[in-house]
């Protein structure tokens, strides 16, 4: 296959153009030389240019363009959130209006958290509701919605006929690198700062990285499945039994609450927001469990023990992801499900 990936020089880009080795993989980066294997075209997410021809005849476009959203959210840093997102969408798609053949199938990044605050039944594609009208929700939740749903709107209105659009819904993807959120948890989990946050009611929904590649490359060979799709195992748990069972895995004797008005502090300080540790993620993934999708890590236990094996074999080492993504690549079966 060709594959394209727009955004591909970040964690989850990395952990694709592993996955998909073996085909012709071209990423779309401002970055250049942002790491060794596919080849680079740059763009700048905004304007069309020469790296629209990388488009031609592709049969994949992966869309994961987007400013990272850890950070605090005042006025500069949303309209950057956003516009890289929206605008890079919209480049995308007027890109593809002038391709003699574009890409049959493109795969677009959006987030579980388009759905509302839950503490009951979990969200799905069939029957979620989308958050944005809650009472009680802080600004910058609500604000994380709305960049969610312009994203999703803007790829459904950027999309030549022909191409079929899977909007990927994606959960906190956990990966055995030290960098991401897995790694953020687990050391303060070790430090026994692992505790419930908050009230540790709020629901947390997550991926194990290797179901999320598969799942991408699962939505790849089913022609039959488009629109919203959540990637997310099927087993969210509360915040209070998440970091329990981490503790459990790590061996860890104890872990200190942080209730929600330190979680604000320490996130003033850390230059991110509450909203991704507070917001209660109730969703399930309807969608790829009717199409016949098998999860290889379903529950949380098992997830977190087999990233914590692969972590201490790498001596916890954060910056040598090109293990873990060897690693990927050798245990990805010849059929995604």
């Amino acid at each position: 296959m060709k594959v394209v990936i727009a955004g591909g020089a970040g964690a989850l880009g990395r952990l694709l153009c592993a996955w998909f080795s073996e085909h012709h993989i071209t990423v779309l980066s401002r970055r250049e030389g942002a790491f060794d294997g596919p080849r680079w075209v740059h763009w700048d997410g905004e304007t069309t240019g020469a790296w629209t021809q990388a488009l031609e005849g592709a049969d994949v476009l992966i869309n994961l363009a987007g400013r990272s959203v850890d950070c605090r959210y005042h006025a500069a840093n949303r309209r950057q959130i956003m516009d890289s997102r929206v605008l890079s969408t919209a480049v995308l798609g007027k890109a593809l209006a002038g391709l003699q053949q574009p890409p049959k199938l493109w795969l677009q990044m959006s987030t579980a958290t388009i759905y509302a605050d839950c503490y009951g039944e979990p969200h799905d594609e069939r029957g979620g509701i989308l958050g944005g009208h809650e009472p009680n929700a802080p600004d910058s939740w609500r604000f994380s919605i709305e960049v969610a749903k312009a994203w999703e709107a803007t790829a459904h209105h950027a999309k030549p006929a022909a191409t079929r659009l899977v909007l990927l819904r994606t959960a906190m993807v956990m990966s055995a690198d030290g960098a991401g959120a897995f790694g953020v948890l687990a050391g303060l989990a070790a430090k026994g700062l692992g505790g419930r946050a908050g009230s540790g009611r709020q629901y947390v929904s997550w991926i194990h990285e290797k179901d999320f590649c598969r799942a991408v490359a699962y939505l790849v060979e089913t022609p039959t499945i488009q629109g919203p799709v959540i990637l997310a195992a099927p087993e969210p748990l509360p915040n209070r039994a998440f970091m329990k069972t981490l503790r459990d895995a790590l061996k860890a004797p104890f872990g200190i609450p942080a209730p929600a008005w330190l979680i604000e502090i320490a996130s003033f300080f850390m230059r991110t927001e509450s909203e991704l540790i507070l917001k209660s993620r109730r969703v399930f993934p309807l969608k790829l469990l009717e199409n016949g999708f098998s999860f290889t890590f379903p529950g949380w236990g098992e997830a977190c023990r087999e990233l914590i094996a692969r972590r201490g074999s790498r001596g916890n080492n954060a910056g040598s992801d090109a293990a873990n993504q060897v690693t990927l690549s050798a245990a990805k079966p010849s059929k995604a499900g």
